[in-house]
C-alpha cells in the first residue's frame, strides 16, 4: 500500500482566485484527476494521496500560481495541459523543467491589435515556434485548433513589421473552387476568399484592419490561391501555404520550388483532413516522406495534447485518433490474414 503523504503550500487570496477556478473547478480537476485531496485552511492549501500523487499535485499548483503572478489568465486549457505534462513526464520519464509551463508563457511572440499578447501554450506549440526562428522551412502538422496556422501567422507579421522581411505571401489550395463555387458570382479570387478567410481573420485581429488594407493595397501582403504561385519567384518573403494536405504532390513541387532568396516558408496542414479524391495521394505525405533529414527543413508534429480550443474540442480530436488508430491497425490485420490465407493456398 503507498505510503500517505500531506504536503502543504502558503497561498494568497489572489493566488486561490485565479487559480481556483469558478466553484474550485480547478482544483476538483486536479483532485479527481491525480486521486489527491485537496482543502483549504485559512491560505495554507494541504495535498493529501500517496507520495508520488501528492507531489505532482504540488507541482502542478505551483506552476499555475507562477503563471497567475505573470499575470497569465489561468483557464481549463492551463489546467488540462499542466495535468497532462505532469502524467507524460512520468510515463515517457522525459526530464522535463519544474518551471516548463512558465518557460512557455515567457515566449511573446507580438501583440493583437487589442493589446493581448500571442505566444505559444503547449510544448509542441514552443518547438514549432523555435524552428520557424531557426529553420528556412518548416511544416507544422496536426489537427485542428492546435494554433499552426495563426502561430504561423503571428510569426510572419512579426518578421514583417521588423522588417526582416518585405512581404507576406499567404496561400491555399483552392480544390473548392471547381463545381462546389462555380454558381458563385465573380471571378476565381471571390470564389476562393471564403477559403482565404481564416487567413484574412488572423491579419485582422494582429494587424488590424485599417494597416492591412493599406499594406495589401501597396502589394506588401498578398492572399492568393495556390494556383497564382505558378512560374513566380519568391524572394525576400515570408510564405504561409495553408491546408496543405489539399495540395497534390505535384502543386507542393511547384510551391516548394518558387522560394527564393531571404524567404522563410511555413506549410501547414492535417493529414486527417483531406478534401481531395479518394485516389489522389496528398503532396503534404510526398514532401513529408521526400524531405525529412534535409538541412534547414523541420518537420513538427502537434497533437491532441496542443489543442488550445475549447477542451471539449481537445476530447474529440483524441476520440477521432483513438478511433482511426483502431481502424488502421484492423485494416492491417485483414491485410496480413488476406496475404497468409493466399500463402496458405498457395496463390
Amino acid at each position: 500500500m503507498s505510503e500517505i503523504t500531506e504536503l502543504s503550500l502558503a497561498l494568497t487570496a489572489d493566488d486561490e482566485r485565479n487559480i481556483f477556478g469558478g466553484n474550485d473547478t480547478y482544483i476538483r480537476k486536479i483532485e479527481k484527476s491525480l486521486h489527491v485531496e485537496i482543502i483549504d485552511r485559512n491560505g495554507e492549501l494541504h495535498i493529501i494521496g500517496d507520495k508520488e500523487s501528492a507531489g505532482k499535485a504540488s507541482g502542478i499548483i505551483r506552476e499555475l500560481v507562477q503563471l497567475s503572478r505573470r499575470g497569465t489568465s489561468i483557464e481549463e486549457q492551463s489546467v488540462d495541459y499542466a495535468i497532462s505534462l505532469k502524467e507524460d513526464s512520468v510515463r515517457t520519464k522525459e526530464n522535463l523543467s519544474e518551471n516548463v509551463l512558465v518557460d512557455i508563457d515567457r515566449d511573446v511572440i507580438c501583440h493583437t491589435i487589442s493589446g493581448k499578447p500571442i505566444k505559444p501554450k503547449t510544448l509542441g506549440q514552443k518547438k514549432y515556434i523555435d524552428a520557424i526562428r531557426n529553420k528556412m522551412i518548416v511544416f507544422g502538422l496536426g489537427p485542428a485548433g492546435t494554433g499552426k496556422t495563426y502561430l504561423a501567422m503571428a510569426m510572419a507579421i512579426t518578421a514583417f513589421q521588423r522588417e526582416e522581411v518585405s512581404r507576406i505571401i499567404l496561400t491555399r489550395p483552392a480544390i473548392e473552387a471547381g463545381e462546389k463555387l462555380g454558381f458563385l458570382p465573380g471571378d476565381l479570387q471571390s470564389k476562393v476568399d471564403p477559403y482565404l478567410r481564416p487567413l484574412y481573420d488572423a491579419l485582422y485581429q494582429i494587424m488590424g484592419t485599417e494597416n492591412f488594407i493599406k499594406n495589401m493595397e501597396k502589394g506588401l501582403i498578398e492572399v492568393a490561391p495556390l494556383a497564382y504561385m505558378r512560374g513566380r519567384t519568391l524572394d525576400n518573403a515570408f510564405i504561409i501555404l495553408d491546408e496543405a494536405q489539399n495540395t497534390t504532390p505535384a502543386q507542393m513541387k511547384m510551391f516548394l520550388t518558387r522560394i527564393g532568396f531571404g524567404s522563410k516558408v511555413i506549410i501547414t496542414g492535417d493529414a486527417t483532413q483531406k478534401d481531395l479524391a479518394p485516389d489522389t495521394r496528398s503532396g503534404l505525405d510526398v514532401a513529408e516522406s521526400v524531405l525529412k533529414g534535409i538541412d534547414d527543413i523541420a518537420f513538427c508534429t502537434l497533437t491532441s495534447s496542443d489543442v488550445v480550443r475549447h477542451p471539449l474540442v481537445q476530447k474529440i480530436v483524441k476520440a477521432y485518433e483513438d478511433y482511426e488508430k483502431k481502424a488502421a491497425n484492423k485494416q492491417k490485420k485483414k491485410s496480413i490474414q488476406k496475404l497468409e490465407r493466399r500463402t496458405r493456398d498457395g496463390k
